[in-house]
């Protein structure tokens, strides 16, 4: 196909504040993981698509499926919805322990 530009799985995204590698980017419509670190401002590669271990909001149950969305002021995944952004979906359980502060989500590749 002579109009086919990438497959879109990463994109290079302007960091709308500073991230670390691993942590989460919301640009828009757009959600992924920082593949390396960057300034607020400055280019970052961006994995839209994909199995991820984010942060996650501690004293919260997630169930295999549960739809998972992005606090950005926290910058956490959070099952819960109101004024967040919908990203993923839990791919394993998690307990709802405050030490249990990390989930595994699939990424959607965008928002809605």
């Amino acid at each position: 196909m002579k109009n086919h530009i990438q497959p879109g799985t990463t994109l290079t995204l302007a960091a709308p504040y500073a991230v670390a590698s691993g942590e989460g980017v919301l640009v828009g419509a757009l959600f992924g993981i920082a593949v390396a670190s960057a300034a607020g401002g400055e280019p970052v590669e961006v994995c839209l698509v994909g199995v991820f271990d984010l942060t996650k909001t501690g004293s919260q149950a997630w169930s295999a499926g549960d739809k998972i969305y992005w606090d950005n002021t926290a910058r956490e995944a959070t099952k819960t919805a109101t004024g967040n952004t919908l990203i993923g979906a839990a791919v394993t359980a998690v307990d709802n322990s405050a030490g249990e502060t990390v989930g595994r989500v699939r990424l959607n590749g965008t928002v809605t």
